[in-house]
């Protein structure tokens, strides 16, 4: 399996022989530049995570790559840490952090997106996720935990598992998309949690091709990131 780049900048996840796309044909791929049939010029290099993920199948809405990494910055999480992603949906955050972690459970009430999110971790090849057909409402089984990372409707219902299986220092992080439910959150954190942080991403891309400007759309509110730590 390659990653074939055009100068356009598309991109495919394709097969090394007998590759058929809109520039062209080849009969063998190789790594580097190539030339199609008809003479257009393509790249072939090798997947990596970051192109893999691309490719999954979707389920509900995802949390943005924006907002993942403010996660992964403002937690600090490493090689080392063992997190759990609740309410993973097609398991996308889960993914993420599993690229970087030493373990990641992964919490998935309903069944239908229990399965995407499984179908993808093994297109993945992701072999430190562990993924559970569970609701994160009814309790949290794992303990001494890094990051627990949150993108429910009531995150308040689980402040009280999340202060136990927390290890002392560790991260709660909550993906909001209203003030309403950011507002009910932020008035349920007591001792031993801390509110440390709330904030929302903006994201705007550049045109940079015969022109140099910024690009009219933008990537507005997604959702409020909420973080609270166990203090003590």
């Amino acid at each position: 399996m390659k990653l074939i780049i055009t100068k356009e900048g598309r991109t495919y996840l394709k097969e090394e022989n007998n590759l058929s796309l809109n520039e062209g044909n080849i009969k063998k791929v190789k790594p580097g530049k190539n030339k199609t049939h008809s003479g257009k010029t393509i790249y072939a290099v090798n997947p990596g995570f970051s192109d893999l993920i691309k490719k999954i199948k979707r389920g509900p809405a995802i949390i943005v790559k924006k907002d993942i990494g403010l996660i992964i910055t403002e937690t600090g999480i490493n090689k080392n840490s063992i997190v759990l992603d609740a309410g993973s949906g097609s398991g996308y955050l889960s993914a993420y952090l599993a690229n970087i972690c030493k373990k990641v459970i992964s919490y998935e009430k309903r069944k239908e997106f229990f399965k995407i999110a499984s179908n993808n971790f093994k297109f993945l090849n992701l072999k430190n996720i562990e993924i559970k057909n569970k609701d994160i409402y009814q309790g949290i089984s794992e303990k001494n935990l890094d990051l627990i990372t949150l993108d429910l409707m009531e995150p308040w219902k689980v402040l009280k598992y999340a202060s136990k299986s927390l290890k002392l220092g560790g991260y709660l992080v909550c993906y909001l998309p209203t003030i309403n439910q950011l507002e009910q959150l932020i008035r349920n954190v007591k001792e031993p949690l801390m509110l440390i942080k709330t904030t929302e991403l903006i994201e705007r891309k550049w045109i940079t091709d015969s022109r140099l400007r910024p690009d009219s759309k933008i990537i507005g509110h997604t959702g409020f990131l909420v973080f609270i730590r166990k203090v003590c």
